[in-house]
């Protein structure tokens, strides 16, 4: 498997526990910093109000599997899947984000909790129809 980065998260957070527990928290902006080697791939994001991008935590401890959710040490300890701890073996972060402008390779938005230099690597349309939690499949579901 090898993976590339598009990009590269512009915050105001560059220390592990600056940044919000969820991007969602936070009005603070941030801006995704594509590079121009990809810079075309940008192209039909005029539109688009609210995008999924998705991170490596760069700064992830890779051998932890179990935390306490949210950092909370009165909760008991969880595996890492049931929870969004950015410490997990693969530390890939989704982060739905509102666009607040594109200027040439520059997506300013809100929602973002990344650290600053955090690598891209992807970034999608959010699509309500089918990424909002009631939105139903158009597909029957499998025979058990």
């Amino acid at each position: 498997m090898q993976l590339i980065p598009v990009g590269k998260v512009r915050s105001h957070w560059s220390r592990i526990g600056e940044a919000p527990k969820q991007g969602r928290e936070t009005d603070v902006p941030s801006a995704l910093e594509v590079f121009e080697t990809f810079e075309a791939a940008l192209e039909g994001l005029a539109n688009m109000q609210t995008l999924v991008v998705l991170t490596w935590f760069d700064r992830a401890d890779r051998e932890i599997l179990r935390v306490h959710p949210r950092g909370d040490r009165s909760e008991p300890l969880r595996g890492v899947f049931s929870t969004r701890s950015p410490h997990r073996p693969n530390p890939i972060g989704l982060h739905v984000v509102d666009v607040l402008r594109i200027s040439g390779n520059r997506i300013e938005v809100r929602g973002m909790d990344a650290l600053d230099g955090t690598p891209i690597l992807d970034i999608k349309p959010w699509l309500k129809n089918l990424d909002a939690p009631e939105a139903k499949a158009s597909a029957s579901p499998p025979d058990r």
